[in-house]
């Protein structure tokens, strides 16, 4: 998208939010609890549609983490009216994908489909929701799957290996401590019983919730969802106690070796979510930050430690402050070779320093937010990315309604308040930091898989 020039950035992201990007969404609740959000979108005939379950790797307890994705894998595994491999095949004959993803916060189930077999969907998804059959026979198979997924996304993975451990440090008590996967000794020892209790707990319509986003009539969903869904009976749900992390005291670091071509330095502070979306301010300068940070090209760590120093060959940085637990804002490099990792965790924390100190002028400030904005909007062109965004926020005790309202504020930062969260937050007494020590490779290895900070497993 071409912008004009002679407006300032944020004039021209005002002028791209000015109608609400939820104008078209509309939303209802079925006698037995469970929420229906319907976002109608005719660019194309097709929909998404997505069950959500507030009920994650945070609701687990000790000696079953991994559990949530556990029985993830198993809701594919069948019905009595639905059995094997026939869910998928159903999708597949009628041109569509489906597939679910477990993360800290929720578990969500999806489908996009040519917009007149969203009844499939419906139909196919509410039963299992009630009538999973969960035979000890597949469960025994499929712990094994998960296993060998730990192994290779973790266990062969440096990159991933010290993110596992810097969360296991930077949270003491809160369940983020916990890998979304499980803890391998958590997997040995897990069986089906632990899978169905994790099912009758959570897998309720009233701890659900049904986002639809396509070419649809929102009466024909609702009608739709009351059908199928709203026959299933409400449950009474576990208690949720109050989760709380510590305050920390002081500076945290830990170490991980383990074979790979090239160190890592991650530097993670504790930073806050976002709890009132009309009230707070905090999150959003954290996100015009982490955009002034890493964004593109001329955003401060790239220009600086990459094409300036040479002394890194990728940088990054992340924070999305919607979530149920506490937050991270993190930062990372990979070091050029024969850099050493002190150099470029110095270099990073004085990127940071040069924000405390000099802030951020306003042609920054503008182009930057732009950017920001511009990422968000331009999301909204993929059917699947706006029903997930609606069903994050509402697994995060938000509403979809604040969406716009996150689009208003991001545009409202100040430099000031930019400055201000960078003193504010980024001090050594809130830091973890975690450096990976290269290894040598198996002979014949140049390259480790690829990892990312994506929460989520994907069946």
């Amino acid at each position: 998208m071409k912008m004009n020039r002679s407006l300032p950035g944020w004039l021209a992201m005002l002028c791209l939010v000015a109608t609400p990007v939820w104008a078209a969404t509309v939303e209802r609740t079925l006698d037995n609890g469970m929420k229906v959000i319907v976002k109608t979108d005719r660019r194309a005939p097709v929909v998404v549609s997505q069950v959500w379950y507030k009920a994650g790797s945070m609701d687990e307890t000790v000696g079953t983490t991994g559990v949530a994705h556990a029985l993830e894998h198993m809701m594919f595994k069948g019905t009595s009216k639905v059995p094997g491999a026939e869910f998928s095949r159903l999708i597949a004959a009628a041109g569509g994908e489906e597939n679910a993803f477990t993360a800290q916060d929720h578990t969500a189930y999806f489908q996009t489909l040519p917009a007149d077999q969203l009844e499939l969907s419906m139909r196919l998804e509410s039963d299992r929701m009630a009538n999973l059959t969960l035979s000890a026979d597949d469960f025994s198979r499929e712990i094994q799957v998960v296993m060998e997924e730990r192994r290779m996304r973790t266990e062969d993975n440096p990159q991933a290996k010290l993110y596992e451990a810097l969360m296991a440090t930077a949270f003491e008590a809160h369940p983020y401590h916990n890998p979304v996967i499980g803890w391998m000794n958590d997997l040995q020892n897990m069986t089906i019983d632990d899978v169905r209790k994790w099912y009758r707990d959570w897998y309720a319509p009233d701890n659900a919730t049904l986002v639809v986003v396509g070419d649809v009539e929102p009466e024909k969903v609702f009608a739709m969802a009351k059908k199928y869904f709203g026959v299933i009976p409400a449950r009474k749900l576990p208690v949720r106690k109050t989760l709380i992390e510590p305050e920390q005291l002081g500076l945290k670091q830990v170490d991980v070796k383990a074979p790979a071509k090239l160190p890592e330095v991650i530097l993670a502070w504790k930073a806050p979510r976002l709890n009132d979306p009309a009230k707070d301010s905090d999150p959003y300068a954290l996100e015009v930050l982490s955009g002034i940070l890493d964004g593109n090209d001329s955003a401060r760590l790239s220009k600086a430690l990459v094409k300036d120093k040479q002394i890194a060959i990728e940088v990054g940085a992340d924070y999305d402050p919607v979530s149920r637990g506490p937050e991270l804002f993190m930062v990372d490099a990979t070091p050029a070779e024969g850099k050493a990792v002190a150099e470029v965790e110095a270099a990073l924390k004085g990127e940071i320093k040069r924000i405390q100190d000099q802030g951020v002028d306003e042609t920054e400030l503008s182009r930057v937010k732009a950017q920001v904005l511009a990422s968000r909007i331009f999301q909204q062109d993929s059917l699947f990315y706006q029903a997930m965004l609606i069903g994050q926020w509402q697994t995060a005790n938000l509403h979809w309604q604040d969406i716009d309202t996150h689009l208003a504020r991001l545009k409202a930062v100040t430099a000031a308040q930019v400055q201000d969260v960078a003193k504010r937050y980024f001090v050594d007494d809130h830091l973890t930091v975690g450096t990976l020590d290269p290894q040598p490779l198996p002979k014949g290895e140049q390259f480790a898989r690829p990892f990312s900070f994506g929460g989520g497993n994907v069946r």
